[in-house]
């Protein structure tokens, strides 16, 4: 452990003490971990601090149980023959010859702080101050402190400057619900808790800022998963008279000191792909690359089927290796789970020395057989599994049956990140007709599509761009629009007009009118890659004192109502609870 400095209460730390002190008399604090009787006159005492476990030896009766805070001095000695412990750092020293300060009591703890035990997520959270004494949680805060640190280090030393942005904005049209603050001073007006700084950095470019960093708090009313919570902590940045190639350059440099500070290797270099490439091979705009099941196109194939199933504008198909030994049960699973995400069905092959063979294998013809047969290099015992439909249907349908087939663990390495570029500037359609933002309506549009925007607008790709990891979202970002004639088409393509433009985004509007450089910028969440790091599932295990999917604090019991007083000095009625 480095950068420890000894204090008044203690000297060392106890998982730093080593043979290198034998001899050495020393104090250490921190909790029993346990306590082991030998007869009558002697105590073996495991004390625990951030560091690790030491254990010390104690002579005669002592009065302490688990998660008691003690202060012991003792003497540094070799552990007898036969009695190291090779699981502990410390474990060929003891502590002997030890004088034993009881500093608290603590009553037995409601689960065992042990990480071999398993323990049930909502009494962990409900007494999250006693869960984050063990050692995996310990290790994975400092391991996110660790990440922050390079972070911090690589923007500095990029030339980035750290600027702070309010926590109480404005209403901002990003998308997400906001979480909203009664003004107490302004009846009737909120304030809302920022989704992400995105049009604060903006004005700090018009500002002359010229690149600004920040590990921002960001916040989002939105359902809960695995890897969402509503607080949420992202690297932010924007910088001015830059390409999309310069932004994805610093973000790389920071993701991969970070990688580096956090497991010791430094990954290689980014790859890139388009978003049209990652729909085709993988069937999402967020691939995991560490296995293989490429999609395989055979709409040429299939172009004159006389199989009605296929008889579709595309036909997609992934190979599954050694799934012919998939039964009819998870098979059937796999057919609703393709239905359910919009397609027709799903068509099925097993692969034998004698050809495919499924409910659909009799009806092909010798060259539609040939085809399935030799998707992805396949070979007896694989399992193919193809859908005809649109195209992005079929290849999201087939994409989401890829991960559910063969994604490892988020503990599983290696590192894969990928750049995905050239998003669609537009999703599609609302219900009044009008164009939806991909990302957000100051995204630079193509230069190679700009003059498609009023004639084939869906066809119009975006300068925006993804960061991915593993199959993870981490971040993405965009070149912003600077000038004022390419703003005001992207909003008529939109459906807003000057006056709704005037008031939802007067005031970054009436900034660009004083100079706007050009500008790019990029998020990306650290709790989301710091998990990857750490190798877990859930970002609540990389979080201090996370929500539950639910959206309550099990130590706390937020949220909870206020009291009548304070309803009344912020202009607020009361509202029934809900039964």
């Amino acid at each position: 452990m480095t950068n420890f400095d000894a204090t008044s209460l203690r000297d060392r730390l106890c998982g730093t003490v080593g043979t290198d002190l034998i001899g050495t008399r020393i104090t250490v604090c921190g909790w029993v971990a346990r306590r082991r009787e030998h007869g009558e006159h002697l105590a073996f005492v495991d004390v625990r601090d951030r560091s690790g476990i030491v254990q010390a030896v104690v002579d005669g009766s002592v009065d302490v149980r688990p998660e008691y805070v003690v202060r012991i001095t003792g003497t540094v000695r070799e552990r007898p023959e036969g009695t190291r412990n090779e699981r502990l750092a410390t474990g060929e020293v003891e502590l002997g010859e030890c004088e034993v300060e009881l500093l608290a009591g603590a009553e037995p703890p409601p689960f065992p702080l042990d990480d071999r035990v398993e323990t049930d997520e909502a009494v962990r959270l409900r007494y999250r101050y006693l869960d984050l004494r063990r050692e995996s949680m310990q290790e994975n805060l400092r391991l996110r402190a660790t990440v922050n640190r390079a972070l911090r280090a690589a923007m500095d030393d990029q030339g980035f400057c750290e600027v702070e942005t309010p926590l109480l904005w404005a209403p901002t049209p990003e998308g997400a619900r906001e979480f909203v603050v009664p003004s107490r001073l302004h009846p009737g007006e909120y304030y809302v808790l920022p989704q992400s700084p995105q049009i604060a950095k903006q004005l700090l470019m018009v500002g002359g800022f010229d690149r600004y960093y920040q590990i921002a708090r960001c916040l989002r009313d939105e359902d809960l998963r695995a890897d969402r919570q509503f607080e949420f902590t992202q690297l932010d940045l924007e910088a001015s008279f830059v390409t999309q190639e310069d932004i994805m350059r610093f973000v790389s440099r920071a993701v991969l000191d970070a990688a580096e500070a956090a497991t010791g290797e430094r990954p290689s270099e980014i790859v890139t792909m388009t978003w049209r490439q990652a729909l085709d091979l993988y069937g999402t705009d967020k691939p995991d690359l560490r296995f293989g099941m490429v999609l395989q196109d055979l709409s040429a194939e299939f172009a004159g089927t006389a199989v009605k199933a296929f008889s579709a504008p595309v036909v997609k198909a992934i190979r599954v290796p050694e799934g012919a030994a998939l039964t009819r049960a998870r098979l059937d699973v796999l057919t609703e789970q393709a239905k359910a995400l919009g397609a027709k069905g799903l068509a099925w092959f097993r692969l034998s020395a004698e050809g495919p063979d499924g409910p659909l294998a009799r009806f092909l013809s010798e060259a539609e057989s040939r085809a399935i047969a030799s998707v992805d290099g396949a070979r007896e015992g694989d399992l193919v599994l193809a859908v005809a439909d649109e195209h992005t249907l079929a290849c999201r349908t087939l994409g989401a049956l890829r991960l559910a087939l063969g994604a490892p663990p988020v503990s599983a390495g290696p590192h894969r990140y990928l750049w995905v570029t050239e998003f669609p500037m537009f999703e599609g359609r609302d219900d009044d007709g009008n164009l939806m933002a991909a990302h957000h309506p100051f995204t630079m549009p193509h230069p190679d599509d700009i003059d498609q925007l009023e004639t084939d607008p869906l066809t119009v790709r975006s300068q925006a761009y993804d960061l991915v990891l593993n199959g993870w979202e981490l971040g993405s970002g965009s070149v912003r629009i600077h000038r004022a004639d390419i703003q005001e088409r992207v909003f008529r393509a939109l459906g807003i007009d000057a006056a709704t433009a005037e008031t939802r985004f007067g005031f970054l509007l009436g900034a660009f009118r004083y100079g706007a450089p050009p500008h790019a910028g990029f998020a990306f969440g650290i709790d989301r890659l710091t998990a990857i790091f750490a190798g877990v599932e859930n970002i609540r295990e990389v979080i201090a004192f996370p929500k539950t999917q639910s959206g309550t604090d099990q130590m706390t019991g937020a949220p909870k109502a206020i009291t009548g007083r304070q309803l009344r000095e912020l202009h607020l009625a009361p509202v029934p609870k809900a039964r």
